[in-house]
């Protein structure tokens, strides 16, 4: 006596049913999740956008000015020192690459160093970059 080929024939429909059944739900729950996500990231966007036409006379005065100041403290009074002041280091920061032995990862690391005279650094030409385009492109926005 074997098993009837109708069962065998119902049990295999059934279970590729369940199966059929199952991947359907996981491909309606993964749309469900992707639309969630789209609606929330246009709604982020919309925020961004928001925060962008803020044409508050005064957020736009600070704006001005916290950029003046950094660019000021970071970029133009270490050029300054040496010439006020010639005995005063002028002290730079930059992150190297400290390479690990064998199975032992490397790292990166902050090193600072003690310099004299006028030093140009990466990060002077970064943020000097950074204030230029940002006023650039406010003002190609605003147009």
């Amino acid at each position: 006596m074997g098993i009837p080929a109708e069962l065998m024939t119902m049990i295999g429909s059934a279970l590729l049913s369940g199966v059929l059944s199952l991947w359907s739900q996981s491909l309606k729950a993964k749309e469900q999740q992707t639309n969630l996500m789209i609606k929330g990231m246009r709604a982020e966007g919309d925020l961004y956008q928001e925060a962008r036409e803020y044409d508050n006379p005064k957020v736009q005065w600070v704006r001005g000015f916290i950029a003046v100041v950094g660019l000021l403290a970071v970029v133009v009074w270490p050029k300054v020192i040496p010439v006020l002041a010639p005995w005063m280091d002028v002290w730079v920061g930059w992150t190297s690459f400290n390479p690990g032995f064998l199975f032992i990862e490397g790292r990166e690391v902050f090193t600072w160093k003690a310099m004299h005279g006028i030093v140009i650094t990466p990060l002077d030409t970064h943020l000097v970059s950074s204030v230029i385009g940002f006023y650039l492109g406010g003002a190609v926005t605003r147009r």
